[in-house]
């Protein structure tokens, strides 16, 4: 079985989690905190397909 996300992936992912239950993590457009949980794996997901992770293309909406 093949992985579809990375360790770089993943480590970003716990760290969104972990700013978004201190209260620390906000969303890049409008500065709010971020409260949901999919919202905090979406911008960890995110930075590391900035930086070139193994992360499968966000869906297109």
């Amino acid at each position: 079985m093949v992985r579809k996300y990375g360790k770089l992936a993943g480590k970003k992912v716990q760290r969104a989690m972990h700013e978004m239950k201190r209260g620390m993590l906000i969303s890049g457009r409008s500065g709010a905190k971020v409260r949901s949980r999919k919202q905090a794996i979406a911008i960890g997901l995110s930075e590391a397909r900035r930086m070139g992770g193994k992360a499968p293309r966000a869906p297109k909406i």
